[in-house]
């Protein structure tokens, strides 16, 4: 049975983007970042800390993961919930997961109010993430298949009809990892047993 919310491919961005905005004075400096990782967020958030550590407020998002369940927003000293939520759903917008964004702030002398800031940040960081080139990620599972060399062309064919990619080694039998979407590892496996009639061993080495 397919598992809920399995899925088999998302969007992340290709590199790094940069833009600024201003309004009334104050300077919105959005830097979009891809990362796999919390630590790699970070490390990109601190980065930016670093290089405008004069700012006013460096404040960021990021979310994480296939579904981006994994997600953090941070407001750096602006009213609450003025600056980081309006970050992260401008990285819903836009459907993108495993991506940093840090909106950096140079105070212009003029206060904006709560609505005024979040749409400042909010634009800010879609302004970024409108330069940024998408990148499909495509989630899959390995799974292992042993077969006879009379038994090539049948697992040929089947990867050719699932496969994202595979390796394989050639020794007195062929052995096969071939990733395959996170949906359809089990129907694959189911497959090859099939229509091999059970000759070739395979194996869905882990879960997505």
């Amino acid at each position: 049975m397919r598992k809920k919310n399995k899925v088999d491919t998302y969007l992340t961005i290709e590199a790094r983007e940069r833009e600024e905005l201003k309004v009334k004075g104050s300077r919105f400096i959005a830097s979009v970042a891809p990362v796999t990782t919390k630590d790699e967020a970070m490390a990109f958030v601190d980065d930016i800390r670093r290089e405008f550590y004069d700012a006013s407020h460096n404040c960021f998002a990021y979310r994480l993961g296939p579904l981006g369940m994994n997600f953090r927003a941070a407001d750096d000293g602006e009213p609450s919930g003025s600056a980081g939520k309006p970050m992260l759903f401008s990285i819903q917008k836009y459907k993108f997961c495993d991506i940093a964004v840090v909106v950096t702030r140079y105070f212009g002398g003029v206060k904006l109010g709560v609505g005024g800031l979040a749409r400042a940040y909010s634009s800010a960081a879609e302004m970024a993430l409108e330069l940024c080139t998408p990148k499909t990620v495509h989630v899959t599972i390995p799974v292992r298949v042993y077969c006879s060399y009379e038994d090539i062309n049948i697992i040929k064919r089947l990867m050719n009809e699932y496969a994202v990619s595979f390796e394989e080694v050639y020794t007195d039998t062929v052995q096969y990892v071939v990733h395959v979407h996170a949906s359809k590892a089990e129907e694959f496996a189911d497959k090859v047993s099939v229509t091999t009639q059970t000759r070739a061993a395979v194996k869905v080495l882990e879960e997505a």
